[in-house]
């Protein structure tokens, strides 16, 4: 089989149509090929099929896929140029912070090398915002934070349920913050990251117990108007909580 000038063999790669046809189709085929891309099957480099071989494997009109190709291209994923086709750009080129490419780039992180950035990232900003809410919280962001913890108590035994309220929790204190674009930025990145058993886990009880109490530090630490504390319990909580879950040797220990 022939090699071209990076080393790799002239195969197209292999697309597989969907089984049903999806509603919204040029989301759709963006989705699939955004997968397709982070996943290596297409390395970066690489340039994208053609049009029509897109049209057949899909089903769907050139326009379709023209608009898929740009969604593509506003992701940081490829580069169409003409003449050159459509090539894949370097994973530093890819918006992680589009939920699309977020979402994929977790699923495919065996390595969790990207996981571990982000709890690195998640740490540092949601640590920061808590010292801000141990200043500028007003009583009423205070009582439903205590209303919150009162309720991961609760369910503790229920770990289904005490995840929920647990991201209630946390959402809550960011609101405290009154930072909305770090609030929106951790969004992101914690709704991406639970969709995937690389990030979650299976916490049982015990682990519930654990982050609670890590939880009820940082709690104590908002009352009294700590923020050094408060930051400090929280960064503290969030990287105990990640090296209790993450899956024994993968990749490298978060720092």
């Amino acid at each position: 089989m022939a090699k071209d000038s990076t080393g790799r063999t002239g195969e197209p790669p292999v697309l597989k149509p969907w089984p049903k046809r999806p509603a919204r189709l040029a989301q759709a085929v963006m989705e699939s090929l955004t997968d397709t891309i982070v996943s290596g099957a297409i390395p970066p480099g690489s340039t994208l099929p053609v049009e029509p071989e897109l049209c057949e494997t899909f089903g769907v009109s050139r326009i379709t896929i023209r608009e898929a190709v740009k969604s593509l291209e506003a992701k940081g994923l490829v580069l169409a140029r003409q003449g050159y086709g459509t090539t894949v750009t370097p994973p530093e080129e890819w918006n992680l912070l589009d939920p699309v490419v977020l979402a994929a780039t977790v699923q495919h992180d065996d390595q969790l090398v990207v996981l571990d950035q982000l709890v690195d990232i998640r740490s540092t900003l949601e640590a920061q915002m808590t010292a801000q809410a141990a200043t500028l919280a007003t009583d009423d962001d205070l009582r439903d934070i205590e209303r919150l913890l009162a309720r991961l108590d609760e369910e503790t035994t229920v770990p289904a349920r005490f995840i929920e309220t647990d991201v209630a929790f946390h959402d809550r204190i960011l609101q405290a913050s009154h930072n909305r674009l770090g609030r929106s930025i951790i969004r992101i990145l914690h709704a991406q990251a639970r969709t995937t058993f690389l990030y979650n886990g299976t916490p049982d009880a015990t682990a519930c117990e654990r982050a609670n109490e890590e939880h009820r530090a940082v709690a104590e630490r908002l009352l009294a108007r700590d923020s050094d504390g408060a930051a400090q319990a929280m960064a503290a909580h969030i990287q105990s909580a990640w090296s209790r879950r993450r899956l024994p040797n993968v990749g490298s220990p978060p720092s």
